[in-house]
């Protein structure tokens, strides 16, 4: 087998940084070594097949986007990156695996919607990717396949409290399923927003005139995903079920959830980089030439944007340093403006919901480096280490060590990255982060020691990524 030698670098771990040369062979690491070392009387640097030189950059384990929606039908669109094009954006950002959702709605059944994502997903990926499956209507067909998923290697499911008639399932539903799952051990997954109360917020919001896209954020108000958290935390309680809430936007929400993890409860949380950068006040102001005050329908997305005033972007810096959040998904489901976000023209519940970040996410965490919100290795254990854990796939993926899969990114902390819709490789017409200048570079990106990015080259091929059997949850107390 081929052998990749990746020399000179500063490896960081979720641990530590450290001088050191890294030998993959084949597809997997096979050793982490002192820089120059000699191995069996054999110079590496010589002997390898291919030799990267990371002098003056950092090598760490390739990003893993636990939470992506490509091909997602909703809001009578569908998210504009197939797999194909959303997990190449990815590999372009330095993110080598990803994990989506297959989805099944209420009346019918389970294998049928895992079965469709299967088909939309093999042979189109660049990289390597999972499935969590949404359970959107909990009945005794849905309740009786929750052991089945076990044996196709998804061991987290997902509901909601919010999308009435879409996907929403009531408090006696998330009660049953919680229960099979403590006994199953999956991880359930929760949108944890009041839906119901939601729907009338906006109805009202609507009948008074207030259709522009910044009424999106006051219908989802933070009361809405604090309650909503507040109960899928009771309910987890009750059940013993291990919960981890997605895409947490408010810091009432974080406070529920350091409350749990106080009392010893698995009780996780996740947030996204828009949570972290924008803010309902921008969103207020956003407007342009062509969409005037419609701009800011780019910036819709479920949960919403809170305010910066009321502190909730510094709120979730904090709880990442502070471990009462985990982890940073994108959230990934995006729509074009044209054709799709302008559907909601007129009438902001009809815009649908959804940010395209999947390839700036490794960027967005590493410039919380720069300004001091992480350390380095913070940064790994937020986008790459934890997430393998929390979703049974650490040691295969999410670390640097021999036996683990040749997933690895060379950074450039003395490159640049400008973000723009002109450059992003995400089928997208717009960027939620125009004109956002990243002190920092992926430079090269090797999957299962495959290169597949490097000197601003794209390498990879249609196909490359394969499905991954996920174990369960490394990551619970």
């Amino acid at each position: 087998m081929a052998t990749t030698l990746i020399k000179g670098g500063t490896v960081v771990s979720a641990t530590g940084q450290t001088s050191a040369d890294v030998l993959i062979d084949g597809e997997k690491i096979v050793g982490v070594l002192a820089p120059g070392s000699v191995l069996l009387g054999t110079d590496l640097a010589a002997s390898a097949d291919t030799v990267i030189d990371a002098t003056g950059k950092y090598v760490i384990p390739g990003g893993i986007d636990a939470h992506t929606h490509f091909e997602l039908p909703f809001g009578g669109t569908e998210a504009s990156d197939s797999f194909e094009s959303g997990t190449r954006a990815a590999a372009w950002g330095g993110t080598t695996t990803v994990v989506d959702f297959a989805v099944q709605v209420a009346g019918t059944p389970v294998p049928d919607g895992l079965a469709a994502w299967h088909e939309k997903a093999a042979g189109n990926c660049a990289i390597d990717y999972g499935f969590h499956q949404i359970i959107g209507g909990v009945d005794e067909a849905s309740l009786a396949f929750m052991p089945k998923l076990l044996d196709e290697g998804i061991s987290s499911y997902k509901m909601f409290m919010a999308y009435p008639g879409v996907f929403y399932s009531d408090d006696g539903q998330i009660l049953r399923a919680m229960q099979k799952a403590a006994e199953l051990g999956l991880l359930t997954m929760m949108h944890a927003e009041n839906g119901p109360a939601i729907d009338v917020l906006a109805a009202q919001l609507a009948e008074a005139g207030k259709t522009t896209p910044y009424y999106h954020g006051i219908a989802r108000a933070w009361q809405m995903e604090e309650e909503a958290t507040h109960r899928a935390i009771m309910l987890s309680h009750l059940t013993n079920a291990p919960l981890y809430v997605v895409h947490v936007s408010a810091k009432q929400a974080v406070e529920q959830l350091a409350w749990a993890r106080d009392r010893g409860q698995n009780v996780f949380g996740e947030t996204c980089p828009q949570y972290l950068y924008l803010s309902l006040e921008e969103q207020l102001g956003a407007t342009s030439k062509e969409w005037g005050d419609f701009e800011g329908a780019k910036w819709v997305c479920s949960t919403p944007l809170r305010s910066r005033e009321e502190g909730h972007q510094d709120h979730m810096w904090q709880a990442l340093r502070t471990n009462d959040l985990q982890m940073v998904s994108t959230d990934h489901c995006p729509f074009c403006m044209k054709g799709q976000k302008e559907l909601g023209k007129g009438d902001f519940r009809k815009i649908p919901n959804g940010i395209g970040s999947v390839e700036h996410r490794m960027d967005l965490m590493y410039q919380g480096v720069v300004t001091g919100q992480l350390t380095l290795e913070r940064w790994v254990e937020l986008t790459s280490t934890t997430p393998a854990r929390m979703f049974g796939m650490y040691g295969q993926k999410g670390v640097i060590a021999p036996g683990a899969d040749g997933d690895v990114v060379v950074y450039d902390p003395q490159g640049h990255t400008t973000i723009s819709a002109e450059t992003h490789h995400m089928n997208m017409d717009h960027s939620a982060w125009e004109g956002y200048e990243i002190d920092g570079h992926v430079d090269t990106v090797l999957s299962r020691g495959k290169v597949i990015v490097d000197g601003g080259q794209y390498l990879g091929s249609k196909g490359d990524g394969r499905f991954l059997k996920r174990g369960l949850s490394q990551y619970l107390v």
